[in-house]
């Protein structure tokens, strides 16, 4: 006998009790998926973020508020590097590149920082539009800033501000210099896409401290006189090569700096997200386990109003095996179907939540559905298909003459 027809009509009868046992199957299914998708993007966005930046030269203290400050341009208190280190870092021969790092000022709600031309070019990997800053009053915005090439601005004191727009005391706190647009970044899928990358020596200068070079100079970059250098929040160097990167490393770890990688911070951060990510996998599963008890409680009561009905069929004929698979099909079309819902609900929550995460920080989040997060919901299904036998089980052991009398 085919108990296919039996399972639609008792679903059909009991629509509405049954779409949302697969509305809470899936939800407690998304909440599992979102977590494993999301806790990788992260993963893999702050970890590009990262990329451009090999080591990081700062002053002593916290590396993760230097890495947020420097890599994520998170506003915070990063001590100023000692002007005396500050110049031998910049005048470092073995680095292929060292480019300071100012910050302070912003326009139309993007951080503005200070640096030196090659260090955009190796951040961006070319410009898509114009080129590099060339002059103290020319800026290279990133791929998603509100401005246009040629257009001129007056950077602002002050903080970045987040939500695009400026403050409505701006002008009173704007610098008396007019800068140009004269290039624009690449995407890069980080913070600095939201930020305008001036000439360090304007940053020094409008903040009435030397410049680097003697007085009347108009040269930008280095090399650097060591008697005109102030000191910077950060220093980012790209060593020749891994034992060069070790060795500059171990030279800028004195009492007067710190030298690190920032993949050494990452990792310690990823530890903790790892713990968390734990956590809630487990609160997830415990989310999974009370739904489906809470949906086999509904089914057992739901059962219980058809063991006349069961019960005529079997003195009709009907094989145990009949109303065991009448009853376990209805369950797993719950659990399959709730599981499937909750694939969706969870990939659009995980693409919803990098979506504000990236309107937020900048970085972006590949949030994707994978492996995990396909074992997941293979593993939800299979637990749908045991837990399915145990009100099959119960139908399958309703006594004939019990039932019709219950009846």
């Amino acid at each position: 006998m085919n108990p296919l027809p039996m399972i639609f009509a008792a679903i059909r009868r009991h629509l509405g009790t049954y779409a949302l046992f697969i509305l809470l199957v899936g939800i407690a299914t998304g909440i599992g998926v979102a977590i494993t998708a999301q806790e990788e993007a992260l993963r893999k966005g702050s970890a590009r973020a990262a990329d451009k930046f090999d080591l990081v030269v700062a002053a002593p203290g916290s590396q993760t508020d230097v890495v947020l400050a420097a890599i994520y341009l998170r506003p915070g208190s990063v001590p100023l590097l000692d002007p005396a280190v500050t110049a031998q870092a910049l005048n470092e021969p073995r680095a292929r590149i060292s480019a300071p790092l100012g910050f302070g000022d912003r326009i139309k709600g993007s951080p503005i920082i200070g640096t030196v031309a090659n260090f955009v070019d190796h951040l961006s990997g070319g410009l898509q539009q114009g080129q590099v800053f060339k002059a103290e009053n020319e800026a290279v915005i990133g791929s998603a800033v509100k401005l246009s090439i040629g257009e001129k601005f007056r950077p602002s004191h002050g903080a970045a501000h987040h939500d695009g727009d400026e403050d409505d005391d701006a002008h009173e706190n704007e610098h008396a210099v007019d800068m140009f647009v004269v290039g624009r970044m690449k995407p890069t899928g980080t913070p600095w896409d939201n930020a305008v990358v001036v000439p360090i020596e304007q940053i020094w200068r409008v903040h009435g401290l030397p410049t680097g070079h003697p007085a009347g100079s108009t040269q930008i970059g280095g090399p650097f006189d060591p008697a005109l250098v102030p000191g910077v929040p950060a220093i980012v160097m790209q060593p020749e090569n891994i034992s060069a990167a070790y060795g500059l490393r171990n030279v800028y770890r004195t009492p007067a700096s710190m030298a690190f990688f920032p993949a050494e911070v990452l990792v310690k951060l990823y530890e903790v997200l790892g713990d968390v990510r734990a956590i809630m996998n487990w609160l997830a599963i415990a989310t999974q386990g009370l739904v489906v008890l809470a949906m086999l409680a509904g089914v057992v009561a739901i059962l219980s109003l058809h063991r006349r009905q069961f019960a005529v069929l079997r003195a009709l004929g009907a094989p145990r095996m009949y109303i065991f698979l009448c009853v376990w099909g209805q369950v797993v079309f719950i659990a399959v179907l709730g599981a499937v819902l909750g694939l969706l609900i969870g990939a659009g929550a995980a693409m919803a939540m990098s979506w504000f995460f990236t309107a937020s920080t900048g970085i972006s989040l590949p949030a994707r559905i994978g492996e995990d997060e396909i074992m997941l919901v293979g593993a939800m299904i299979v637990f749908g298909l045991a837990a399915a036998t145990i009100p099959a089980f119960l139908a399958y052991r309703y006594p004939v003459i019990e039932s019709l009398r219950a009846g």
